[in-house]
């Protein structure tokens, strides 16, 4: 990979390039892009910035009088398109226009400023998301007009409603079926290739997930804070473009089916120190082999779970996934095995330092990941510097454990709609703070006010079931 202009300018020449495809990501977390002719990709340019955009018409950037950006290349993620050979694709930094700095809005630059802080204290994050989603045949969506009746279907190969060939997927048992009840592993193996041979990705696993209709999970190699977002993007990136090649319709949505496990990103988080020691191991503990400072993490995260809900399960969607019951979290604790809290520590193996982690179940692929990698930080640090202690472990299933025996053991929940969850980010925010400006802060609130506003004013079809003849 390129590292300096030079470098970017030979590479866009060997490999014939036609056209750089610059792109960034906005406040929500949606990839976005605009494309320059590679005559214009010179080392004077790449060193100046490209003033392409007009950061009024993106989502949570800025107002129409202050509009003019520049985009600054990280090289390191230019990359031919193998789908598009003559096209090279280049992640970049967003700066205000007239040199006024970085823009403090981008979330790169959120978790740019996460990884200083984290330096600055004299440690180092690590971060493995394991990333769910659907690949459907097809998705009929209707809401053009509202008053004569909303709705979508959906269409799957795998699914019991439409299976094809007989070989189908129940509900709930789509965890690890070998083909040809799994009918998707040959797509799956073309996005992983096309991640190893072009993006330069380390695949740990791709498999079928739990739910029924086409769920996949595909889980790379653990990275730093910014590499691991960026790397994120990229993956779902390459799973849309290579899933649109076989006309499938790819979705990162967290509860896209009723009656059926939702998509979560389930994020493994460890924090180490300049010496290369894991902060998070003591194989002397006799429970988990985690260290005080991990118990502290824990309890950084698990104090702040509510208020962090808004940003990593930040739609109005992502509480109809965190339900009792379809292995999503819904309690605030946690545990070494129990995949019914919000945070479990993997135990796998003993006595081996690098694999000491824990496991942070309440994220969901629809968040911004520069944000939620940012927040996961911040709530570890609080965790430290206030020796916040995340009580005892439960190691029960906490589904059916009686809401007196949840009050008694101290276990809160996540919150049950978005709006909860913003109430909470709105009262639990100095944590974020060292990371976090007051101006991303703000506009995000906002943000995603407006989006639960506007769902809410849309009657649903089950409603009109329920309550027609009330």
């Amino acid at each position: 990979m390129p590292t300096t202009p030079q470098e970017a300018v030979d590479y866009v020449r060997k490999n014939k390039i036609e056209w750089i495809d610059l792109q960034f990501t906005d406040l929500p977390g949606r990839l976005q892009h605009v494309t320059i002719p590679a005559t214009d990709f010179t080392e004077e340019e790449i060193k100046n910035g490209f003033g392409k955009l007009d950061g009024s018409s993106i989502k949570g950037f800025t107002t129409i009088y202050e509009s003019d950006m520049v985009l600054f290349p990280v090289l390191e993620s230019l990359v031919s398109l193998p789908w598009s050979p003559s096209v090279a694709r280049v992640l970049t930094k967003v700066y205000w226009g007239g040199g006024k700095g970085r823009f403090e809005r981008d979330p790169r630059y959120v978790a740019e400023t996460a990884e200083s802080v984290l330096s600055s204290e004299g440690y180092t994050s690590y971060y493995g998301p394991e990333l769910e989603f659907f690949l459907f045949d097809r998705v009929d969506i209707d809401v053009k007009t509202p008053q004569q009746g909303t709705g979508y279907k959906i269409t799957a190969r795998e699914a019991p409603w439409n299976g094809n060939g007989g070989y189908i997927i129940r509900y709930k048992e789509g965890y690890y079926p070998a083909p040809p009840v799994d009918q998707l592993m040959d797509v799956r193996l073309d996005i992983v290739q096309t991640l190893t041979k072009h993006f330069g990705f380390v695949i740990e696993a791709s498999h079928h997930e739990v739910a029924t209709a086409g769920q996949g999970e595909i889980d790379f190699r653990f990275s730093t804070l910014v590499e691991t977002a960026d790397k994120l993007q990229t993956l779902k990136y390459v799973i849309r473009n290579v899933a649109a090649k076989y006309g499938l319709v790819p979705t990162f949505m967290p509860k896209p089916l009723y009656g059926d496990n939702g998509t979560g990103m389930h994020t493994h988080f460890s924090l180490w120190n300049k010496n290369g020691k894991n902060m998070m191991y003591d194989p002397s503990d006799e429970y988990a082999e985690l260290s005080q400072t991990g118990r502290y993490i824990i309890g950084g995260i698990l104090h702040h779970a509510r208020s962090l809900s808004a940003i990593v399960s930040p739609t109005v969607n992502s509480y109809r996934r965190l339900i009792p019951g379809f292995e999503a979290p819904v309690y605030v604790a946690w545990s070494k095995g129990n995949r019914s809290a919000v945070i479990r520590v993997p135990s796998y193996y003993k006595g081996m330092e690098k694999a000491k982690r824990i496991e942070y179940r309440a994220p969901d692929p629809s968040t911004n990941p520069y944000l939620a990698f940012s927040a996961i930080a911040a709530a570890a640090l609080d965790g430290i510097k206030k020796k916040i202690d995340p009580g005892n472990p439960v190691d029960t299933n906490i589904y059916h454990l009686t809401p007196e025996k949840r009050k008694e053991l101290g276990i809160k929940e996540l919150p049950r709609s978005l709006d909860e969850a913003l109430d909470e980010l709105e009262s639990d925010n100095e944590f974020l703070k060292p990371i976090f400006n007051s101006s991303i802060l703000e506009t995000y609130i906002d943000l995603k006010r407006d989006e639960s506003r506007t769902i809410q004013m849309y009657p649903h079809p089950i409603e009109i079931y329920y309550y027609l003849d009330v």
